[in-house]
């Protein structure tokens, strides 16, 4: 795929401006509106992580009850980002962008609707622009397989507004240079950053090498200069080292004294965040 691929346009409606919206369906998968297209990050809908982490939370959508969807993300190839039982449950002829060794792996195992995009490339949707960076975060599927460890930020960007949906990624000086880079510098606002929360016991040092902290995601928040942040990741399965709710309970705990709170936007699996 080149830096700027282009997909036929999608219809819009003629209803003037058209509203964002966040949908959070559980852990990394949400569904997002802009300019009329839908976008599904990292569908996972299953009723169990790998054979012994149940899900403890329905996810908020059924895989079933979904509106038509116009482009799917995948982050990273991790089995809480990518769930081939999913993608088997959704239509194949949705685009499914993706890091290139990723996409490669994945046409191979007959998905030949994963399209590559790389870092610094982006993709038109209609009236939406898909732009890739990388992410502080060991990606791969099996450990072994380090050729398949890349992964995936993404930033969306309409007319109207843009979202920022970082996967999994630790915070370095790079994390948000996307945003500033075709935001920030375009003299915009970025209206949501969609950023993920995690906990690690203090014998897990390594975490925060490619993971955000409750508190990691707050100062990504403000490096940002978003207008809303909204938290995912938490809610879903239970890990070896935390439960599913360890890290947004952390997360409450900070809010009362934090300067923005009324800038965190809090959504329980189904609830939808609507921006006029």
């Amino acid at each position: 795929m080149s830096a700027s691929s282009v997909l036929p346009s999608v219809p819009q409606p003629s209803s003037g401006v058209l509203p964002l919206r966040i949908t959070y369906i559980g852990h990394a998968t949400l569904l997002l509106e802009l300019a009329g297209i839908r976008v599904l990050t990292d569908p996972h809908f299953g009723a169990r992580l790998g054979r012994f982490l149940p899900r403890v939370s329905a996810p908020g959508i059924t895989i079933r009850d979904l509106p038509a969807i116009d482009a799917l993300l995948l982050t990273h190839a991790h089995a809480d980002h990518l769930s081939f039982a999913c993608l088997d449950a959704l239509p194949r002829d949705i685009p499914l962008f993706t890091p290139p060794a990723v996409a490669r792996w994945l046409v191979r195992r007959g998905y030949t609707h994963a399209e590559p995009l790389a870092p610094e490339e982006s993709v038109s949707i209609g009236g939406l622009t898909i732009r890739a960076a990388p992410a502080k975060h060991y990606g791969s599927r099996y450990g072994v397989d380090r050729w398949r460890s890349a992964a995936n930020m993404y930033l969306l960007l309409a007319e109207q507004h843009s979202v920022f949906f970082t996967g999994d990624t630790a915070l370095t000086e790079e994390t948000d240079r996307i945003v500033h880079d075709h935001v920030t510098n375009a003299s915009r606002q970025l209206d949501v950053a969609l950023l993920p929360i995690g906990h690690a016991p203090w014998w897990k040092p390594g975490f925060r090498r490619g993971h955000l902290t409750s508190a990691d995601a707050l100062s990504l928040f403000e490096r940002t200069k978003a207008r809303h942040f909204v938290p995912f990741h938490w809610g879903t399965f239970h890990h070896v080292s935390a439960t599913a709710f360890d890290a947004i309970d952390r997360l409450r705990a900070r809010l009362p004294s934090y300067e923005h709170r009324e800038r965190v936007r809090i959504l329980e699996p189904g609830e939808t965040l609507t921006l006029p």
